[in-house]
């Protein structure tokens, strides 16, 4: 009981040791570079609206900011809890930015470009992207339950599949001559209300925040308090010995995927058809890669996942803002995620390891 109870507090401190050590070589990174660490840190919370700048542009302030933030965090929730659920069955589904690509494209063309109003568009929007996801993270989990094709292989030649295929059918059908990417969607499709103004300021209000945060209520619960949570735990720690207490891994694989799938799905349609309001051809968002630091840096624990994904969002929305202010490339954001992601890879390998034992 007594090594458990260790086990727990190290599960809890690896990610904050984690995190203190990747700020520390960034700074030092920051630091030989000449330019003052402390000044780039407190740039990205500026950046990011946690912290007030000396100025502001016109109808902006730092709620404007925050709301951005949030507005720029909400499909990473999503897309982290996503690689959380798969890797509670010991599966890793590196596909989610594949997943959101397909999930964005299919509901843009159903309803962004409809002339449905608000009140049917947005509940189609999430509900388009759920079964979308779902369909393809399902069908990672049948290759891998019938055929024993790795998910990993799987999802990765899906990315580039979507990819392409997407790309080209964007091109054909629905580019915009101009931006030369797809064409906008109606605002009555979008799942960000953009440049609503109160008083004398004007803000995005990213509704996806709200089903966002009740997704990580949900997994949680399907984690913690259902028998299917205790299923994909076990299945995730022995599928032999899983087998032998009775339960059917493959359907639990399957039924994990799916549920991935889903959560990344919904990552796809508040990013695509709610942060940036179209598709750019030929491109993978990092946002499904960088979700599997998020997942590690919380714990694969969906609490821990809100916290981890506001802090590695801080680190990219306030990464522009870094160099006007601090004068440090924005390119030192993707180093510290890079850093945070490596400690935590090597803390989360060593207490596995530990437990194990």
């Amino acid at each position: 009981m007594e090594k458990r109870s260790i086990l727990f507090s190290e599960k809890r401190i690896l990610p904050l040791v984690a995190i203190v050590t990747s700020l520390v070589v960034a700074g030092v990174i920051i630091a030989v570079t000449g330019s003052n660490p402390f000044k780039a840190f407190y740039a990205l919370l500026q950046g990011s609206g946690l912290a007030p700048k000396a100025t502001y542009a016109g109808y902006k302030n730092m709620l404007t900011d925050f709301l951005g933030y949030v507005n720029f965090l909400t499909p990473m929730i999503f897309a982290a809890l996503a690689v959380a659920v798969a890797l509670r069955a010991g599966l890793f589904n590196i596909g989610v930015s594949g997943q959101m690509l397909v999930a964005g494209f299919s509901a843009s063309v159903i309803v962004g470009y409809s002339s449905l109003n608000a009140i049917l568009a947005k509940p189609l929007v999430i509900l388009i992207g759920m079964a979308v996801g779902g369909l393809t993270g399902g069908l990672l989990g049948v290759l891998k339950h019938r055929f024993q094709v790795n998910e990993v292989v799987s999802s990765i030649m899906f990315n580039y599949i979507f990819q392409y295929v997407i790309s080209f059918f964007i091109y054909i059908f629905f580019v915009d001559p101009v931006s030369r990417q797809s064409r906008a969607i109606s605002q009555a499709a979008r799942l960000t209300l953009v440049d609503v103004q109160a008083g004398n300021l004007k803000m995005d209000l990213p509704l996806a925040v709200v089903p966002a945060l009740g997704a990580v209520i949900l997994v949680w619960f399907l984690f913690q308090k259902t028998k299917l949570g205790y299923e994909l735990k076990a299945v995730g720690f022995s599928p032999t010995g899983a087998k032998y207490a009775g339960i059917k891994v493959g359907s639990s694989m399957v039924t994990a995927m799916t549920i991935s799938g889903m959560l990344a799905g919904l990552a796809g349609v508040s990013y695509y058809l709610g942060y940036v309001g179209s598709i750019q051809p030929r491109v993978l968002v990092s946002t499904g890669f960088d979700a599997v630091a998020v997942s590690l840096l919380g714990g694969n624990h969906p609490v821990g996942i809100l916290f981890a994904t506001m802090l590695i969002s801080m680190i990219g929305k306030g990464s522009t803002y870094m160099k006007s202010a601090a004068g440090v490339d924005p390119e030192i954001a993707s180093v510290i995620i890079g850093i945070i992601l490596v400690f935590s890879t090597c803390n989360m390998m060593s207490l596995w390891k530990r437990k194990r034992r």
